[in-house]
């Protein structure tokens, strides 16, 4: 076969793309394949103890309870009749089990400012709760605080509450593989870098491994969404990180409050939040970091009547979220977790049966309704594997609805098997 270029030519195209190849190599690593919690409670630190996580459950089963119970909840999320039973069964099967998936024990707004006294107890005491329940083999998969912003005004309180908290968890025991740390109200790269260097001196004074601590940014601010140069400096606050930012949580009420939204519109459906959401789901496509929505502040508290329209219209955002590839959002009340859990489990249950059939037509080569490509396979596998992580399906469903185990879902996400 003839070809026309030589050698030099080729080694020419090498060494042009060799910077390219480094910067995607680094900046676009993909995801890692580990669980991605559903949700992130947040709970002021002055509320919280160690059992925190078992009290919420106890409280939405008797909430549940309540008001008409569990088929009255699917109802009110418009779950499928013939997927009732099922999606029932594993809802009370999660409250019961594992009620709360990520903890976060919150030292920003929900706590607001107090003496520092003050504060620094309720750090020590949030760090000694954690370390019991850890201790105990009852701690949430996920769990961590978020700390005041690195503004002028909060930033050496905001530092201080961290140094403590990961001082007294770091000399207690290990640290546990789902800490998380929150930094909120963002706006510049600059903050970023600042909290990059405090993680690595962190590090050092703790004999840490270089890299063990890694945040996530709350994108509450329209700063963070559009500099003042015209870039959306989220992104550039992804690849100055150093790989240190995990994720980023959309702050419903924060941005919404800050480009003038009236409170009666502040909801995470307005086409601000759209964007703002975005934004930031291009910004974190192939760099691995993950993903959240925010919250609403429609709580199912009061008649019955109230409750079921507050599941409903929590359940409806839910899988609003879900649809457009956002896998995790924040709960605020015990009442939401019903709604949580039941509208996270019917999104997979739902479309288990035709993700199961494409993929196993891509696995094994069987012609179907629809030809997919290595991309939307791996999509399909993503679906599959986010729906076994949550507890939605089960290996034996996989298996014989999709002819495959965890090892291939695995194979098609570039992942380490479990």
């Amino acid at each position: 076969m003839r070809t026309s270029l030589d050698p030099a030519t080729l080694d020419t195209v090498e060494s042009h793309l060799a910077a390219t190849d480094r910067h995607l190599a680094t900046g676009y690593p993909g995801d890692d394949g580990s669980r991605q919690p559903v949700h992130t409670v947040y709970v002021p630190a002055d509320r919280y103890h160690a059992g925190l996580a078992r009290a919420w459950g106890d409280r939405a089963r008797e909430i549940l309870a309540a008001n008409g119970g569990t088929q009255a909840l699917l109802a009110a999320v418009g779950v499928r009749e013939d997927l009732r039973e099922s999606v029932g069964a594993l809802v009370e099967d999660k409250l019961a089990r594992e009620p709360v998936e990520d903890l976060r024990v919150d030292l920003e707004d929900g706590y607001g400012t107090r003496d520092d006294e003050e504060e620094d107890r309720a750090v020590l005491a949030a760090a000694a709760g954690l370390r019991e329940e850890l201790t105990a083999g009852t701690a949430t998969p996920f769990l961590g605080i978020r700390v005041k912003c690195l503004e002028r005004a909060t930033r050496s309180r905001g530092l201080r509450t961290l140094d403590l908290f990961v001082s007294a968890l770091a000399t207690s025991g290990e640290l546990p593989d789902g800490l998380v740390l929150t930094l909120p109200k963002v706006t510049t790269v600059e903050q970023v870098e600042a909290m990059v260097l405090v993680c690595e001196r962190l590090e050092e004074a703790l004999g840490l491994p270089a890299g063990r601590l890694r945040f996530e940014v709350q994108v509450e601010t329209p700063q963070v969404i559009l500099g003042a140069d015209g870039t959306a400096t989220v992104a550039r606050i992804l690849h100055g990180s150093r790989g240190r930012v995990s994720g980023l949580h959309y702050g419903t009420y924060d941005y919404s409050a800050s480009l003038g939204i009236a409170a009666a519109h502040q909801t995470l459906e307005h086409p601000a939040a759209d964007h703002a959401k975005a934004v930031m789901q291009l910004a974190a496509a192939g760099t691995g970091v993950r993903l959240s929505d925010g919250s609403t502040n429609v709580l199912p508290v009061g008649e019955v009547d109230q409750v079921h329209a507050a599941w409903a219209n929590h359940g409806r955002l839910v899988l609003r979220s879900l649809a457009r590839g956002y896998y995790q959002g924040w709960d605020m009340h015990p009442g939401h977790l019903p709604s949580r859990f039941a509208a996270t489990y019917a999104f997979y249950r739902e479309g288990f049966a035709p993700a199961a059939q494409r993929l196993r037509a891509y696995l094994h080569g069987q012609e179907g309704g629809v030809m997919d490509e290595p991309a939307t396979a791996k999509a399909l596998a993503w679906f599959l594997q986010r729906g076994l992580d949550c507890g939605a399906l089960t290996t034996a469903e996989l298996a014989e609805h999709a002819g495959c185990g965890p090892a291939d879902l695995a194979g098609l996400l570039g992942r380490s098997p479990a």
